[in-house]
């Protein structure tokens, strides 16, 4: 399986994964959003928390862009680019979009 097409596959089992974290009986539910040909993917938030609060966001949205994953945002605990890193993603494949270029540098993952 060639890089691009195994880094698919594993954003897509890490976000299932994840999505399956909730309970069947919570208001607020998980939902995926995989664009397969334009490789974005999203796990979505939404619902009623308390029957008046509406819940509604996305918690984690990753891209392949050229070869590499770039996490736009990653709302959650545990960091999806550590899941990555810890299925054999090396962490130069991995761009934290959500810092600035200037930050960037600082981390142990990808300018860009």
């Amino acid at each position: 399986m060639d890089k691009i097409n195994l880094y698919r596959q594993l954003i897509q089992e890490s976000l299932i994964k994840r999505a399956k974290l909730r309970s069947i009986s919570d208001p607020v539910q998980s939902q995926l959003a995989f664009d397969r040909e334009g490789d974005h993917y999203q796990l979505i938030n939404l619902g009623w928390k308390n029957n008046n609060t509406r819940i509604y966001g996305c918690a984690i949205h990753v891209d392949i862009i050229g070869d590499k994953i770039w996490v736009q945002h990653d709302g959650t605990e545990d960091a999806i680019a550590d899941e990555l890193v810890a299925k054999g993603v090396p962490s130069k494949d991995i761009v934290l979009a959500y810092h600035s270029p200037y930050v960037r540098q600082y981390t142990e993952f990808a300018v860009g």
